[in-house]
């Protein structure tokens, strides 16, 4: 039986809080590799023994895929759990055998009221719904998947008296549909786990570096976005099958920064992922495909290997992005564009997992953050390896662990992530992404390129790199906001001041909020606070300067927001000015 992390247990409680309210299905946000499925064992194990209400007693937890059908029932099995398997034959076989090949013996019982199953296999069977009618508490693994119209919420619309925990590290959708029961989805409650950030700077994830190596011959200026939120994939696959550069630098990264490191590598189509396969061969690094068409007990025996450090490479499409645990993997290697996020970020997260003995990961939560810090940093895998060939880094204007706002309405299909983009250090020896408005790497000093003199918008709002034409006129526009006003011949001078003095009004509130913004920045140079107030709030300084009334009114509210946001009392204004 699993021990939960504290972190857990909190999400535990929170989720039954929400249950306990009355709440019918409750999406349970938690990054990639925090323990969704140990979380999802626990209340199989809680329901079985104990179930909510006692005429239903049945469970069901739904995937999409063989593997991780595998990878729940195992959790159910590790939580002594019995339970059936909805799929085909050879699917259970091989479940039966990680069974007993870890535990010793098999909790697959075809009578249990119990059952993991994939989603399509449950969505064809129509002989079981009197079990059906029995179950009291489902899953669905990967549940931002989950509208109330298509294939997942056909499934759990099966199960009249049964309430739905939800887990997803990324409840977000690139087709921007919303995933609440007041949008197209079904979850009436969201409830957050930490953020990737913090369970990587307290010893839970494994931390990276990153490595963008563009090619110069990736041209997706032509490929759309289709109605799902990603891009056309025959359109994608002509892209990638133009450039001859990117086989090529997927195995020369590789081989430069992890090789013998078990990496897995996506690609956009199986002729891409057969090329990069035989180049990996080629260059003395064992590597195989995997596909969704490769039979079942092949995967398994592939996996095997893996596992084993027989194969160093997994080359796949799409298979392995979502749910795939195996702690084991050490690198990624992005050689397919995606313009989705929640794919990208599950896809990154696949080398996050700690690699650490079973007798620390025992007692992990009972050490400190340095502690298991320590411990990570002494391991096989002190850090992961990000490689990314195609810009998903920009594309997502950053790593998944930068902070993020989750909601259940519906988000644009841009898929962007919260905050400011960020960029990669370019010393090969760090390697870690920072924000945007940094002059240098602020963990190793080194210098960002400067842009072209130019505007403040092709300049991240650096003033110092404004051209002095453009520099002169704004400040023009500010000073004529601080003279005196000029009262036009002919025109009633009253209403002229008076427009003029409410707009130095909302100017002077305006600028003292902006210098209260800075001051909390106090250990930062005028400079980076320049860029950090751009890509914060979408104007630099000088020209938040000249804003009319109701403008200038409107970015103050912003900046008191964010503010707030940081736990930082917002100014008290001096109106007497």
């Amino acid at each position: 039986m699993s021990n939960l992390r504290t972190y857990q247990r909190e999400l535990v409680s929170n989720v039954d809080a929400e249950f306990d309210a009355g709440k019918n299905a409750v999406m349970m946000q938690s990054a990639t590799g925090s323990g969704k499925t140990v979380v999802i064992g626990h209340f199989a194990k809680t329901h079985a023994a104990r179930p909510r209400d006692p005429r239903y007693t049945g469970g069901v937890a739904i995937a999409h895929r063989s593997e991780l059908v595998g990878q729940i029932s195992m959790q159910l099995a590790r939580e002594d759990v019995p339970h059936d398997i909805v799929a085909p034959q050879a699917t259970i076989r091989n479940i039966v055998n990680n069974h007993i090949e870890e535990l010793g013996r098999t909790f697959y019982n075809a009578r249990a009221p119990w059952r993991v199953a994939s989603v399509d296999t449950i969505n064809r069977r129509k002989d079981m719904q009197a079990w059906c009618n029995s179950v009291g508490l489902g899953f669905v693994d990967e549940a931002h998947h989950v509208l109330r119209d298509n294939k997942w919420g056909r499934a759990t619309s099966m199960f009249p008296n049964a309430k739905w925990l939800l887990p997803t590290a990324t409840p977000i959708r690139a087709d921007g549909a919303g995933l609440g029961a007041d949008e197209q989805g079904i979850a009436d409650a969201l409830v957050e786990g930490p953020p990737m950030r913090w369970l990587i700077d307290n010893g839970f994830l494994t931390d990276y570096k990153i490595y963008s190596i563009k090619p110069s011959d990736l041209n997706l200026d032509g490929v759309e976005v289709g109605a799902s939120g990603e891009f056309k994939q025959a359109q994608l696959s002509e892209a990638v099958r133009a450039s001859n550069a990117i086989v090529g630098d997927v195995v020369k990264t590789y081989c430069e920064h992890a090789r013998s490191k078990l990496g897995v590598t996506f690609a956009v189509d199986i002729i891409e992922a057969q090329k990069i396969t035989d180049a990996f061969n080629a260059a003395g690094v064992p590597a195989a495909l995997v596909t969704a068409e490769t039979p079942d007990d092949e995967r398994v025996r592939i996996l095997r290997k893996f596992r084993n450090r027989e194969l160093w490479q997994l080359v796949n499409v799409d298979l392995f992005g979502e749910g795939f645990d195996l702690p084991a993997i050490e690198c990624v290697s992005f050689a397919r564009p995606t313009a989705s996020f929640a794919l990208y970020s599950q896809q990154w997260g696949r080398a996050l997992r700690l690699m650490i003995s079973a007798v620390l990961q025992a007692a992990w939560d009972t050490y400190s953050s340095e502690q298991r810090l320590a411990f990570i940093a002494g391991s096989e895998k002190p850090f992961a390896f990000i490689f990314d060939h195609v810009g998903n880094f920009y594309r997502h204007e950053g790593p998944p662990d930068k902070p993020r706002v989750w909601q259940l309405t519906g988000r644009s299909r841009r898929n962007k992530s919260d905050g400011i983009p960020m960029r990669i250090c370019l010393s090969p020896k760090c390697a870690k992404p920072f924000e945007r408005f940094y002059v240098c790497c602020p963990y190793c000093g080194t210098a960002v390129p400067e842009p072209v003199r130019g505007e403040p918008n092709l300049v991240d709002g650096d003033l110092g790199l404004v051209t002095p034409e453009i520099l002169a006129m704004m400040m023009r526009e500010r000073d004529r906001i601080d003279a005196p006003p000029v009262v036009p011949a002919g025109v009633p001078r009253m209403p002229v001041i008076a427009r003029h003095m409410t707009r130095q009004r909302a100017q002077h509130y305006l600028r003292e909020t902006i210098d209260y913004w800075a001051g909390s920045y106090a250990s930062d140079a005028d400079r980076v606070n320049y860029r950090r107030f751009w890509h914060t709030f979408g104007i630099d300084v000088l020209s938040a300067q000249a804003l009319n009334e109701a403008d200038a009114d409107a970015l103050r509210a912003k900046i008191v927001a964010d503010l707030t946001r940081r736990d930082i009392l917002p100014p008290v204004i001096n109106e007497t000015n």
